[in-house]
């Protein structure tokens, strides 16, 4: 009679290969930024060298604006790298971002809130994004006007409107987050407001609210009575 023998079964160690058995949700933050790295460097293997850019991002969240410029401050990470993780950013912003089969409509502040809130909450730069709306103030198109903290000469109405005026837009409304996590509006807030609404009437174009995104949380200007 012949003898049957079994194979040992494998068991499956490095995240590459617990990604393809047990799926992406079973990897931790340095896990899966190791398996996207594919390599190490400079003496580093890909795991030292994941854990070295999330302790310089300050942890996941920090990646979703940093440049390739800072990660590659970072030792081992060379442009080849820097550019394939935030390439990685820009897919998952887009991913969460990605249009409805239906246009969404922006019927109150907190509408607008939602619309923006996974993707800015947690920031550590400000940034001043610009959602372009139609008639019956439908979402066609968002940019993101200045990165940095917000100053009137940053945030300049030419600019604003421009992209409005080739979208044909009916109305924008502007939004920006704090850092901080507090949503309470500085006085520069209240007046790059009030310096927009203004240009927006000269040209036509309503600028129905101003949200200030914090971290879970935001404030309507619109509601506050500054507009």
């Amino acid at each position: 009679m012949t003898e049957v023998r079994t194979l040992p079964q494998r068991t499956f160690h490095t995240p590459r290969e617990r990604l393809f058995t047990e799926g992406p949700q079973s990897l931790r933050d340095d896990e899966l930024l190791a398996v996207l790295m594919q390599s190490g460097g400079r003496g580093l293997s890909v795991h030292e060298l994941a854990q070295r850019v999330l302790a310089s991002c300050n942890g996941i969240y920090g990646l979703l604006d940093v440049t390739a410029e800072e990660l590659m401050e970072v030792r081992g990470i060379g442009l080849a790298k820097a550019l394939q993780i935030t390439a990685a950013i820009e897919l998952g912003r887009r991913v969460i971002r990605k249009p409805a089969q239906k246009k969404f409509q922006i019927s109150s502040a907190s509408d607008a809130a939602g619309y923006v809130m996974d993707r800015m909450r947690h920031l550590k730069k400000e940034q001043f994004v610009t959602l372009h709306l139609d008639t019956k103030h439908c979402v066609i198109g968002d940019e993101i006007v200045s990165v940095g903290s917000l100053d009137s000469s940053i945030v300049h109405p030419r600019e604003i409107f421009k992209s409005a005026v080739k979208r044909s837009a009916s109305a924008i409304l502007c939004v920006h987050n704090h850092p901080s996590g507090d949503p309470s509006p500085s006085p520069e807030d209240i007046a790059v407001t009030k310096r927009l609404c203004e240009a927006g009437k000269l040209l036509g174009i309503d600028v129905i609210d101003h949200i200030v995104i914090g971290d879970n949380r935001y404030i309507s200007l619109q509601a506050q009575g500054y507009m």
